[in-house]
């Protein structure tokens, strides 16, 4: 997984999601071999992973990955199969319009994130934009004059999953150019005080719980917006 982790990572446009797999790999992996690799083991790491099976899976994902590259790297002689759990139901909660305006209204309710989390959520349901692809996002993406924003970082590595080149709907507009008055030109869209927000989990949780959304979290799916409704998952 080391090798996997070195050679592969520099490849990949978040490496860190790698990494972070691994680190919740090791502690059961650690002390077998490809060999003990079985449906029997990767069951147990399920168990004693105790996360949901979306999770595990994600994170077998990665060892199942790490295998295959050490055979292609010559450095094993067979691939072994790795059982993933199943793939778990998408999810499907919509908000009302209602419900994102009380959203938007308790996240201007905390002062620690009342500069930053406000424009996130906003971004996410304007632009139906990952969680990622929003906290990336630098000024120098956001045309406010032609009112365009790029996704897509200069230099990222290209995947299937191609960030968006969007207009930017009018009603977003304004908010963008009331924050870029807090930013610098190569600076973050979403900062805090210049520096980048890595996650943004915490401050949207809150906002939920303040808005009454006590079943509304924010995953990697994280929120959108489709045909003028507003959805988080």
């Amino acid at each position: 997984m080391t090798d996997y982790a070195q050679e592969r990572g520099i490849e990949v446009a978040a490496p860190w999601r790698i990494a972070a797999a691994i680190k919740a790999l090791v502690p059961y992996w650690q002390a077998r071999t490809v060999a003990d690799v079985s449906r029997e083991t990767c069951r147990a790491f399920v168990t004693t992973r105790g996360m949901s099976a979306g999770t595990a899976r994600r994170e077998l994902g990665v060892l199942r990955a790490a295998i295959n590259h050490a055979h292609r790297e010559g450095r094993i002689t067979r691939i072994v199969a790795v059982h993933l759990p199943d793939r778990p139901e998408p999810r499907d909660r919509w908000l009302t319009r209602s419900e994102a305006a009380a959203l938007l209204r308790a996240s201007l309710r905390q002062p620690r994130v009342r500069l930053h989390l406000p424009l996130f959520i906003l971004l996410g349901l304007y632009t139906g934009q990952r969680k990622e692809a929003i906290l990336s996002l630098r000024w120098t993406q956001v045309d406010l004059d032609n009112a365009r924003i790029n996704f897509n970082s200069p230099g990222a590595r290209r995947t299937n999953k191609r960030r968006a080149r969007i207009p930017i709907p009018t009603r977003l507009l304004p908010h963008l150019r009331r924050a870029r008055l807090r930013g610098t030109e190569l600076g973050f869209v979403i900062n805090d005080n210049g520096v980048r927000i890595r996650d943004i989990k915490r401050g949207f949780t809150s906002a939920c719980r303040r808005a009454g959304l006590n079943a509304v979290t924010l995953t990697s799916y994280d929120i959108h917006a489709r045909l003028g409704s507003c959805s988080a998952e």
